[in-house]
This record gives structure tokens, sequence and C-alpha cells, in this order.
């Protein structure tokens, strides 16, 4: 008789991304876990946040807003995009930074609580739209007509209304409810991973030059992913 299968023979790297459409590092975070096949063996989660109220919490300023810092990150984000092959305008999208809270009410509704597992289907078809829409297509979808068009073009006219009633109501707190969760798990800006891995260790990884720390801690094999095809990328973090 076979020896039965324990959980921990079973078990798989989670990685819990944190994310707001308004952060460009989130974005290219989200692109490489949706993409590359280095995390194809691991269990992704994506739970939206409001980034604004993290970073308050946390007595954080945007790079935006320190001098200096605001022309380095505009060019960084483009180095990184690069170097991962992610698609990213060289432009920056209309009113940046914007206020996400409809966007990130809206997909918080489409999510469930962080932690709590669930189907996210739906959330990652908006999260992929949302995202090519304002980093590659520099479409304002932070404005209330702009939001509802393209939720529309996802979901449809009526399961957009829908969706943003319920952003309105319960989605707002879920996303508080979230971006507590973020700033309980040690995030203090975008994007954060918390990360758990075969053996049950828990960890968290700030920013996609951490990639490559985040990789070794959950025992990835990157293989052909990471450095037989020459990726930048990952040469660069590794």
């Amino acid at each position: 008789m076979a020896a039965p299968i324990t959980a921990a023979a079973t078990a798989r790297p989670k990685i819990m991304l944190y994310v707001d459409t308004i952060s460009p590092f989130a974005y290219t975070a989200y692109y490489i876990l949706r993409h590359d096949a280095a995390f194809k063996e691991c269990d992704v989660t994506y739970v939206p946040v409001f980034l604004g109220g993290l970073m308050h919490k946390c007595g954080n300023v945007a790079p935006i807003k320190i001098k200096n810092k605001d022309k380095w990150i505009g060019r960084e984000r483009l180095r990184w995009a690069k170097a991962f092959n992610v698609p990213m305008s060289t432009d920056l999208p209309p009113d940046f930074p914007a206020m996400t809270l409809p966007i990130t009410r809206a997909l918080s509704a489409l999510a469930p609580l962080a932690g709590q597992g669930g189907d996210q289907t739906r959330l990652i078809q908006a999260l992929d739209v949302l995202y090519a829409k304002y980093w590659v297509d520099c479409v304002p979808t932070h404005r209330p007509e702009v939001l509802r068009e393209v939720l529309g073009e996802v979901f449809g006219a009526a399961e957009a209304e829908r969706l943003l009633a319920s952003a309105a109501a319960e989605g707002k707190q879920l996303l508080v409810e979230n971006t507590e969760r973020a700033f309980a798990d040690g995030a203090f800006g975008l994007p954060w991973m918390t990360c758990t891995s075969a053996s049950g260790q828990k960890e968290g990884f700030w920013g996609v030059d951490h990639f490559g720390q985040m990789a070794q801690f959950l025992e990835l094999d990157l293989g052909k992913s990471a450095l037989e095809q020459g990726q930048a990328g990952w040469k660069s973090v590794l």
C-alpha cells in the first residue's frame, strides 16, 4: 500500500501580492507573476489595497514628491519594465498620480478578503485590462466614466453597473480591511509580496529588485526562465 500523501509533500509556495493600479512597480510585479514561468509552481493571490492609505499609515512619502527622486523613479520604472519585458509606456498616464479609490474599491468587490482564498478569475480579468489600459495605453482609468467603460468591456455594461454599486458599498469596507492587512504584514509601499515557502516559513519582500531574494526564499527553480533565456531582469537580481 502506498504511503499517504502528507500536507507537507503537496504544499506549494505561496505569494500574496498587494496591488494598486497607480503603482508602476506593482504593475511590473503583477505582470511578472502572471507571465514568468519561474512562478508556475506557486499559488499567487492578488489583493487590492489603497496605496495612498497604506503610505499614510506608515508615514511614508510618495517618491514623486521627493526632489530628484521624482525624476529618478520615472527612469527606474522603465528600466525594470525593459529588464523583465513588461509592456510600459514611456509617457506617464494622465493626471498621474491619480486618485484610485474608485478602482481599488471595485477591485476589492471582485476579490475575497486577503488570506481567505477563493476564485480570483474575475479580479485577474479586471487587473489585466486596467493595468494595460493605464500603463501601456495611458487611458485615464481613474475617471468615473472611463472606469465604467473599461469594466463594461470586461464584464458587460449591466455587470459593470452592479460592480460599481457594490464598490461603493461593501467594496469600500473590503478595501479598508485589505489595506489594514497589508500594513499588518509589514508593507510600507508597493509592490509588497508576503510569501510562504513550501515548508511553511513566511517572509515579506518589497520591490521588483528583491524578486531574486524572493525566488531564493521560495526555493524556485528559475531554469530557462531566468538564465538560459538571458532575461536581463533576473540577471540583475540574482
